[in-house]
């Protein structure tokens, strides 16, 4: 299976590494911001940079849809997993046009109200991951999985 890892640095990065389980003897290729944390904690990993800030960056919106459908179209990934932020957005809009299945986790300290990201990208989220009971009233679609990280 052919991975795709979309995520902020930080914590959502930091997220998607505690996922190593599933992924580490997968293909895959990462798409983060050219930053300190993430040069550091995927070192040695195939790393895709993308435009930051995303947060209500008109710019950088359209440049991350414009660099989502070059990379999907080209890597033609089976999934594109995600934890958020904002960059998450433009990658799943594309993976849905381009048939590719996604899976969003919200993260772990939304107890009982959505984040900006998983609003937006829970209409084309093909598996659509909460951490807490409470969040299915939010995302009535949602699996629970329970604490993953």
């Amino acid at each position: 299976m052919k991975v795709c890892l979309v995520g902020s640095s930080g914590g959502h990065l930091a997220h998607l590494r505690l996922l190593r389980e599933f992924w580490a003897d997968e293909q895959r290729f990462w798409v983060t911001f050219d930053k300190p944390d993430a040069r550091s904690l995927l070192k040695g990993e195939r790393r895709i940079n993308c435009f930051f800030p995303t947060n209500r960056n008109l710019k950088n919106l359209v440049k991350n849809t414009w660099l989502a459908f070059k990379i999907l179209r080209r890597e033609r990934p089976d999934v594109v997993i995600s934890s958020g932020a904002a960059v998450a957005v433009p990658f799943f809009y594309v993976s849905k046009l381009l048939r590719i299945k996604t899976v969003y986790i919200e993260v772990f300290d939304r107890i009982d109200a959505p984040t900006l990201t998983g609003k937006l990208v829970y209409p084309v989220t093909d598996l659509f991951v909460v951490q807490w009971p409470e969040m299915r009233k939010v995302y009535p679609k949602a699996v629970n999985l329970g604490r993953i990280f």
